[in-house]
């Protein structure tokens, strides 16, 4: 186990870095900032010099990977890390100096166990892409075929046990401190950015991912899954189909191939609204740099490492609140935060109905150019403040995945309406799956499996309570208490009889030892 010693001596040396990009600073002006990590930013900024204007990206790429990683997180929770930090940590590229092709080339043959020229005719030694985690290169197989070929930086995986453990010592002496810090609930923000980083650092998961993914959206036309080689992907290798396109950020190029970018952007929307409360899978990272756009104007999503997952009760919430938003049903939207229990039975319904009001009027009828997603989601988490809703750890990649495709889509059209784009398919998939066909429809499958249960569970009962049969059973036994066990009838009587017992029985076993002696 890592001393406290050494988290703290890391903690401080983040400080540093974080204080003279002028990150700190606004932490301690926070006033829900703790007491005792105020005073920790004092002393980690003595003697550095601040500029004006805090740069928390620029201080977590100069952390390291995993705080690169970690400042893509915290983007999502400016209730967190505050509105202007969320702003500044979304324009956090994660991209770093790619590794020597040598060092590269070495980790591909020592993950395969075999020479490099058994897997690939040719490789380009110059990276494609190089990100914290991993470095993609462009390869030929030897069957011919044109592929990417993403590979782990060596010794990533060991860095990021060492930073996330320091992460998960400070979360819980940070939510040890009560008040707004524990309902924040840093330990688990943490704890799922774990789980979500280690996903990212074996490349079967993200390859796996990518499959499911295809096969969720086989039907969906004008969006795209490259097709995984499995035969050369293992742990710390990924190889995929390679992808001929133009970035979805590179509007003048799409604009000159002749697409159309309003049917682009509504593509994209409706796509990642498919993933999301259709499949309950969705790619959680849709940034500009993993979308492209094929010839015929297929989208194409490349990196799967992070992807989100919402279960079908949740997805049902979720709908009917993007329904309730887009329609101006607040009562009912507030009924499903009280029914999910996200907001704590003591509050009432009609005051959190009036309060969501005053996010969801501003929004209803205006282009997303005017208002934004995003802005929604800040109002949304003073409510929660107010409220005493705590952090719902399903609903953070899908809010930070929404931002991303507000962006994307109002950079390609600036006149798209998020909602009204949204709301036909919302209104459409509620009325599939939670209309009333759709319940009797559950019912009658709920009922049939519960049926189909029935002659399991009386084997199950049968085994619990097996037949009576065989050899008779034996008479009841009378309960005699024995001479030791015997409870107390008189004060120092417990303790007298067990003695004499256990002398006369020793003395007797003497006694027969020396008779047999004595007889040999």
């Amino acid at each position: 186990m890592t001393r406290h010693s050494t988290h703290i001596f890391r903690l401080l040396k983040w400080g540093r870095i974080l204080a003279r990009h002028g990150a700190l600073r606004p932490i301690e002006q926070n006033p829900n900032t703790p007491e005792q990590v105020r005073r920790l930013c004092k002393l980690a900024r003595f003697g550095t010099v601040q500029p004006k204007e805090p740069d928390f990206a620029g201080a977590f790429r100069a952390i390291g990977p995993a705080a690169i990683k970690l400042g893509q997180t915290l983007a999502t929770r400016p209730d967190i890390v505050g509105e202007d930090a969320a702003r500044n940590l979304l324009s956090l590229q994660d991209s770093l100096p790619p590794v020597d092709f040598d060092e590269i080339a070495k980790a591909i043959e020592r993950s395969f166990e075999r020479p490099i020229d058994s897997l690939y005719e040719h490789i380009d030694p110059v990276p494609v892409g190089a990100a914290s985690i991993a470095q993609v290169h462009k390869a030929v197989t030897t069957d011919g075929r044109t592929v990417a070929v993403k590979v782990l930086r060596p010794g990533i995986r060991e860095q990021f046990a060492r930073d996330i453990e320091t992460y998960e010592w400070a979360a819980a002496h940070l939510e040890g401190l009560g008040g707004e810090a524990k309902r924040l609930r840093p330990r688990l923000v943490i704890a799922n950015f774990k789980r979500w980083t280690l996903r990212e650092l074996d490349l079967r998961r993200e390859a796996a991912s990518a499959s499911e993914l295809a096969e969720a959206m086989h039907a969906v036309p004008g969006y795209c899954i490259p097709s995984v080689d499995w035969d050369r992907t293992n742990g710390r290798v990924m190889t995929i189909e390679w992808i001929d396109g133009i970035k979805i950020s590179n509007h003048e190029a799409l604009a000159e191939a002749g697409h159309d970018l309003p049917s682009i952007a509504q593509r994209l929307v409706l796509a990642f609204l498919r993933q999301a409360i259709s499949a309950g899978f969705f790619h959680a990272d849709m940034h500009q740099g993993n979308l492209f756009v094929r010839a015929d104007g297929t989208i194409v999503a490349i990196d799967f490492g992070i992807m989100g997952r919402i279960d079908r009760r949740a997805r049902a919430w979720l709908a009917e609140i993007l329904y309730g938003l887009t329609t101006g049903n607040y009562r009912r939207v507030a009924e499903i935060h009280f029914e999910a229990q996200y907001v704590p039975s003591y509050h009432n319904v009609d005051e959190f109905a009036t309060a969501l009001r005053a996010v969801g009027e501003p929004m209803r009828g205006k282009p997303v150019s005017e208002l934004s997603v995003g802005q929604m989601l800040d109002g949304l988490f003073a409510i929660t403040r107010d409220f005493d809703m705590q952090t719902q750890p399903h609903l953070l990649l899908l809010q930070k995945t929404m931002v991303m495709v507000e962006g994307i889509a109002t950079q390609l059209d600036p006149s798209i309406n998020l909602w009204d784009t949204a709301a036909p398919y919302v209104r459409e998939w509620i009325r599939d799956e939670l209309g009333p066909e759709a319940a009797i429809a559950d019912r009658i499958r709920t009922d049939t499996e519960t049926l189909l249960r029935i002659p399991d569970l009386i084997r199950r009962i049968e085994d619990r309570f097996p037949p009576k049969g065989g050899a008779p059973e034996p008479p009841p036994l009378t309960d005699i208490e024995l001479i030791w066990e015997r409870k107390e009838r008189q004060p120092g009587s417990e303790s007298i009889l067990p003695y004499l017992l256990s002398a006369f029985l020793g003395a007797g076993a003497v006694y027969g030892a020396m008779l047999a002696g004595l007889l040999g």
